[in-house]
């Protein structure tokens, strides 16, 4: 090995901090705890984002909207790769009445069997159930049924507007979700039973776990053209987008800020060994070692010790994500009743994705080699005479 290369540099950076064994792994445990905590907070906070998704988009609406589509494109056809599932549903608006009292609503046709099986909205009945298919019933929010003084099994008539056609339903349940959009403005019933042939549909479209919106509505788009038109959950919802950005920008503050921590730390560290060894840097020097060979002999030291603590903390992290996932998640609901955007349920279940898993160690390296500096200049400006005049 020839002496002053890279390589050999490299290899006395890490007989350094052999020797050096206590020192080395108390400024490695710093290291390992911020990358396996902030993995685990990553994760955590894209959990977070799954479940506030999954409590709006997967309680009644879907992540695509589709408008206007003709009833000659039956489901099957928007199931393409990365869609879990469609939902078609007809819209009807009208007015809602028992005795003397009359409520305006818009009545969703749905197909009960298949709406039960894929949204959250069946968690949120608090009495009866969704009208069964082919019977002339209704499920209508508890809102509603204060307002037309309605219980389960009482009747009542619908006018559709416009053409004023009435129906009767029987109420087949009462459901109560904390959202005015839905408790003050829908109710449903089977799709068999709506007075409604052949008008557009509507498709509440659900996507698998890690596909995205955009991806979905190019193929939709560009394969059905206007008038069918078709909207995200990003469009929809502009406000809860924003609240996601801003959780991924509070994210990155966080990891910056502990990084910055952590690299001052390992900077004043590697600063006090040196001046505690400064003899032997002298030594090194009056051998005629370079500065170049002495600055990559520190940067060596610390790119090491980073490198070795970040695989530590990775692997740390990630079982630590693995066994809170496998156990269930975390359950804020006791810190979520009032929260929209956790109205069906408050369990959060980290998932590791691409940025969860490589930012913090990432961030780690980058900021260590940024900490070289301060040591490495320092020992830079020492000259051999003045180092060993100390001795």
């Amino acid at each position: 090995m020839k002496p002053g290369g890279f390589t050999y540099w490299t290899r006395v950076a890490y007989w350094f901090l052999v020797r050096s064994g206590r020192a080395t792994v108390a400024l490695s445990v710093m290291v390992v705890t911020a990358v396996a905590a902030l993995i685990f907070l990553s994760a955590l906070a894209v959990g977070v984002k799954d479940a506030m998704l999954r409590n709006t988009v997967g309680l009644f609406s879907g992540h695509i909207t589709g408008y206007d589509v003709p009833e000659s494109i039956p489901t099957e056809d928007l199931m393409v790769q990365g869609v879990e599932a469609v939902l078609k549903r007809v819209y009807l608006p009208g007015v809602l009445s028992g005795g003397d009292m009359a409520q305006p609503l818009v009545l969703c046709g749905v197909d009960p069997v298949r709406e039960a099986g894929q949204t959250a909205l069946k968690n949120k009945i608090r009495q009866g159930g969704y009208p069964l298919p082919g019977q002339t019933e209704i499920l209508i929010s508890h809102e509603v049924a204060q307002a037309l003084g309605a219980r389960i099994g009482d009747r009542l008539r619908f006018s559709f507007q416009p053409g004023g056609s009435l129906i009767e339903y029987s109420v087949s349940g009462l459901y109560h979700t904390g959202l005015d959009a839905l408790d003050r403005g829908i109710a449903f019933s089977s799709l068999k039973m709506m007075p409604a042939r052949g008008v557009p549909w509507s498709a509440a479209v659900f996507l698998e776990t890690g596909v995205t919106a955009d991806t979905i509505l190019e193929i939709y788009r560009r394969d059905w053209p206007e008038p069918v038109r078709f909207e995200s959950w990003e469009t929809q919802m502009p406000d809860l987008r924003q609240l996601i950005d801003l959780e991924v920008i509070s994210m990155l503050i966080v990891i910056l800020l502990v990084f910055g921590v952590v690299a001052i730390g390992i900077a004043c560290s590697f600063v006090i060994f040196i001046i505690r060894n400064m003899s032997e840097y002298g030594i090194m020097k009056a051998m005629g070692v370079t500065t170049a060979e002495m600055s990559t002999l520190i940067v060596a030291k610390v790119a090491l010790m980073n490198l070795v603590a970040c695989g530590a903390g990775l692997f740390i992290g990630v079982l630590s994500v693995m066994a809170v996932a496998h156990s269930g998640g975390i359950d804020i609901s006791a810190y979520t009743s009032h929260n929209r955007y956790f109205a069906v349920s408050g369990v959060i279940v980290p998932r590791l994705t691409a940025f969860s898993l490589w930012a913090p160690p990432a961030t780690s390296v980058l900021f260590s080699l940024l900490a070289a500096v301060w040591p490495a200049a320092m020992v830079a400006r020492k000259k051999a005479a003045d180092i060993l005049r100390l001795i």
